[in-house]
């Protein structure tokens, strides 16, 4: 679970005058330990690792010091990015399969966790990604605004939620440090990737399955994707339209 920090900090944090966004409260708890809830109700996951946040954070927080004092997961320092800090979560862990997630994904569910989990252990792949069909989200959350993946087949949101099936694809995480820094623009992404992609993205005419045979090559591994038909898979809490729409869910329920 990636806990850290980005550079130059986290706006909702300094809203809520906490030193991580992962602390900020919603509907009675706080979001990591929604995210974390999620984790203990899934029959997929076991022990784990959270990376992050910085050992300052952690040992001034009563939540992290209960976290980690009743929970299965281990602390480990973060590194100067998400991705990054994935990398050496995964190569820390040394076994396999490995599902990463974030601890600001407040409105994930053990069912949601174990569906992506189940399906992607039947595939023949060493790194899987979910992918939200944008539909899905439109249709439960109208008013959310995401940062849409335009392909061939249809709209997606991202997940925040990756399978790590071998050491092969934890290996392919590197690609993901690559196009870190432009995750909110895909066609950016598609540019670093190739100009073709590029001009295809652009036209509506890259499909997914070329994105994946594309970065197959590229990180000498099998990546793949599957479909996560869960709305709420889509949302991560960092943002004050998110963190409204999270708290009003959780505090329903």
């Amino acid at each position: 679970m990636l806990a850290g920090e980005r550079q130059g900090g986290n706006a909702l944090a300094q809203e809520f005058s906490l030193p991580a966004g992962v602390l900020v409260p919603l509907g009675g708890q706080t979001c990591i330990e929604w995210a974390l809830a999620a984790l203990r109700d899934s029959k997929c996951v076991g022990s784990g690792l959270l990376c992050g946040p910085a050992r300052q954070i952690i040992d001034q927080s009563r939540v992290f010091g209960e976290i980690l004092e009743s929970d299965t997961l281990s602390w480990l320092a973060p590194e100067s990015g998400p991705a990054a800090s994935a990398e050496h979560a995964v190569h820390t862990l040394a076994q396999f399969p490995v599902l990463i997630t974030t601890a600001d994904h407040a409105l994930l569910t053990g069912q949601i966790v174990d569906d992506f989990c189940q399906i992607s252990i039947q595939k023949n792949l060493d790194l899987v990604v979910g992918l939200v069909p944008y539909d899905c989200v439109q249709a439960e959350f109208p008013e959310s605004k995401r940062t849409l993946l335009r392909f061939s087949e249809g709209t997606f949101c991202g997940s925040n939620l990756f399978a790590v099936l071998s050491e092969a694809g934890g290996k392919a995480l590197s690609l993901w440090q690559q196009v870190e820094s432009e995750r909110k623009t895909p066609w950016k992404i598609a540019r670093r990737l190739s100009l073709a992609m590029m001009l295809r993205y652009i036209t509506g005419r890259l499909s997914l399955e070329q994105v994946f045979q594309y970065l197959s090559k590229q990180s000498g591994c099998r990546v793949g994707y599957v479909r996560v038909k869960h709305a709420r898979a889509a949302v991560d809490v960092d943002s004050r339209a998110d963190w409204l729409l999270a708290d009003k869910l959780l505090s329903d329920n």
